[in-house]
C-alpha cells in the first residue's frame, strides 16, 4: 500500500467540501476542484468559516486551524488535481454517466499509484470503475453529511476492486477518525438501503396522515434512540436526492417497498427540496 499525503476532491459542493476540510484538519494535501469557480470560492468561504468557528468555541487551536488551512489549495481542472495526487475522491452529483466521464478523466492523469475512490451513495462501484481500463484502483468511500462531524465511513467493495484500494481507503478513513464499514457492491450498499427504506415509509405514513412529520420523527428519536427523525433528516439530504436514489433502488431490487410515494414527487416537483430550498417537510431559515 502506498503511503496517503495528498488527496484531490472533485466536487465543492456540501459533501465535497466536507471531505476536504477533513482531510486537511487531519493533516493530508487537499486540493478541490470544481467545475464552477463560484462554487469553488463559496466552499473555501465556508471551510475557513467553520474552523474559525471551531477556535471560537475551543473546539480547536488556532494554530491547528491555520495548519489545516494552507494544506488546502485548488486545481483548475480535474487534469491538474489528479496529478499531484495519491487519493482522488470523487464528489459530484449522482449521475453514472458523469461519475464515469470523470473517472476517465482522473485515471489519465492520476499516477498508477493513485487510488480512485468514489463518494456515491447508491450507484454500483462496479459500473463506475469500468469505465476505466484498470478497475481494480477504484473503491467505494461513502461519507456522511456533515462530514466533519458524522463518525461512520462505508467502504464499497466491487468484484475487481485491489486489496491495496480497501487497504488504503480503510486506513485513510481510520487517520480521518472515522469508524468504518466494509460492505460488498449491491444497489444502495448497506446504509442508503436501510435508510431509503425507512425514509419512504416515514413519507408514505404522513401521506396517508397516520401522524403528523413532527410525530412520525419522534417516534423513532424517542422510541428506537435515533439521532434524527427520518423526514428530517430526508430534508438535510434533499427530497431530490432521495427521490433520485429510491427510483434507482426501485429498478435494481425490483422491490415495491421503494416504490416512490406521490407525496415525494409532488413536493419534488414544487421545488420543496428541503433545507437547501427552505421548505420541505419543515421550514428551514436559509
Amino acid at each position: 500500500m502506498h503511503d496517503i499525503e495528498s488527496i484531490t476532491v472533485i466536487g465543492a459542493g456540501t459533501m465535497g467540501r466536507g471531505i476536504a476540510q477533513t482531510a486537511a484538519m487531519s493533516g493530508y494535501r487537499v486540493a478541490l476542484v470544481d467545475a464552477a469557480p463560484d462554487v469553488l470560492a463559496r466552499s473555501l468561504a465556508s471551510i475557513e468559516e467553520i474552523t474559525g468557528s471551531l477556535v471560537e468555541r475551543g473546539k480547536m487551536r488556532a494554530s491547528e486551524r491555520n495548519a489545516a488551512l494552507a494544506l488546502l489549495s485548488t486545481a483548475g481542472s480535474i487534469g491538474e488535481g489528479a496529478a499531484r495526487a495519491d487519493l482522488v475522491v470523487e464528489a459530484v452529483p449522482e449521475s453514472l454517466e458523469l461519475k464515469q466521464r470523470i473517472f476517465r478523466e482522473v485515471a489519465a492523469a492520476a499516477p498508477p499509484h493513485a487510488v480512485l475512490a468514489s463518494n456515491t451513495s447508491s450507484l454500483s462501484i462496479g459500473a463506475i470503475a469500468g469505465a476505466i481500463e484498470d478497475p481494480g484502483r477504484v473503491v467505494g468511500m461513502h461519507f456522511f453529511n456533515p462530514v466533519p462531524v458524522m463518525p461512520l465511513l462505508e467502504i464499497v467493495r466491487a468484484a475487481a476492486t485491489s486489496k491495496d484500494a480497501i487497504a488504503t481507503a480503510l486506513s485513510v478513513g481510520k487517520r480521518l477518525g472515522k469508524e468504518t464499514i466494509l460492505v460488498r457492491d449491491a444497489p444502495g450498499f448497506a446504509t442508503s438501503r436501510l435508510g431509503v427504506l425507512l425514509g419512504l415509509e416515514a413519507i408514505r405514513m404522513l401521506e396517508q396522515q397516520v401522524a403528523s412529520a413532527e410525530d412520525i420523527d419522534r417516534a423513532m428519536t424517542l422510541g428506537y434512540k435515533h439521532p434524527m427523525g427520518p423526514l428530517r433528516l430526508t430534508d438535510l439530504v434533499g427530497l431530490d436526492v432521495r427521490l433520485a436514489i429510491a427510483e434507482h433502488l426501485h429498478r435494481e431490487l425490483r422491490s415495491e417497498a421503494f416504490a416512490v410515494p406521490a407525496l415525494l414527487r409532488k413536493m419534488v416537483a414544487d421545488g420543496k427540496l428541503g433545507k437547501k430550498s427552505g421548505q420541505g417537510f419543515y421550514r428551514w431559515d436559509v
